[in-house]
């Protein structure tokens, strides 16, 4: 058996031509969304990510707001910026991009955002939302890759309604946020939610229809540990040296083996990744649309 991959760049090119068409309707209403990004230090991957993003939404049609502090910024001065797209109202929402430097907590830079222009999805209220919200449709922005890793399935035909998902990983941006979006009835998944410290993970993995990791630990799925057919979903990263080339290089969870035994499978680099800046994107829009409704 060779997997299925779940092309996330082809997706999402799809997912940026629908919204492109829903940013013109919204300017003839006299509304132009805005993409705001703030950037503390100069960490390339960081830099390169938001740079994508910026390209993004000049595809879409999104507006382009900028901050870039230096490393040394004070916790002051990144209130400061919070603070200024906060009352922006070219703003239409904006993200604060993560790691921060060490001795920032993030947890209070990110309570400074206000909700409704968190487009991120990870302000303590949003997150909140997620958490009781088992029912109805969201008004407030889903956590990003979460989102992002369900429509990538949708996509391809993948049905999630009853099927048991294995989260592998339970951080804050993908594998909890993700955990609890799958159980919301529009999902209805069976969730087993799982960590690279679980005991006997290989159980929870092969007794799972569909597998998502997401833990930074390389290649910690092996082929041995799904079943024939199953949807594997590879999110978790490591940034590693090549042996051979000695250039930098993304390495997975997932070893890629596993697309030898997997039905569907979603590759790293190359899939979910790209899925997370296309449903960015998507939460700006429908921040716009609620703000004009």
């Amino acid at each position: 058996m060779t997997a299925k991959i779940l092309d996330g760049k082809s997706v999402a090119r799809q997912i940026k031509a629908e919204l492109a068409q829903r940013v013109v309707r919204l300017g003839k209403a006299g509304v132009v969304p805005g993409l705001g990004t703030i950037v503390v230090g100069s960490d390339p991957a960081s830099l390169l990510y938001v740079d994508g993003k910026h390209r993004d939404c000049a595809e879409v049609g999104i507006k382009s707001l900028r901050i870039e502090l230096p490393e040394d910024s004070t916790i002051e001065d990144i209130f400061a910026a919070v603070d200024s797209f906060n009352q922006d109202s070219a703003c239409t929402g904006f993200i604060v991009q993560l790691p921060l430097p060490s001795g920032i907590d993030t947890n209070v830079v990110l309570a400074r955002v206000l909700p409704g222009k968190d487009v991120d999805g990870l302000h303590p209220f949003n997150l909140g939302s997620l958490v009781l919200n088992t029912r109805t449709s969201f008004t407030t922005p889903v956590p990003c890759t979460p989102r992002g890793i369900v429509e990538l399935g949708r996509r391809y035909g993948l049905e999630w309604a009853g099927k048991r998902v294995c989260v592998v990983g339970q951080g804050r941006t993908v594998g909890r946020p993700l955990s609890l979006l799958l159980a919301h009835d529009s999902i209805n998944a069976t969730v087993d939610a799982c960590h690279a410290g679980t005991v006997n993970l290989k159980s929870h993995t092969l007794a799972a229809d569909i597998v998502v990791v997401a833990t930074g630990v390389a290649h910690l799925l092996q082929p041995d540990m799904i079943r024939a057919g199953a949807a594997v979903f590879d999110v978790g990263i490591t940034r590693q040296i090549d042996a051979i080339t000695g250039k930098p290089k993304i390495v997975g969870d997932v070893n890629p083996q596993v697309q030898e035994i997997a039905g569907w499978f979603a590759p790293n680099p190359g899939g979910v990744g790209l899925m997370t800046r296309a449903m960015l994107l998507q939460n700006i829009v429908e921040v716009a649309e609620r703000n004009c409704s």
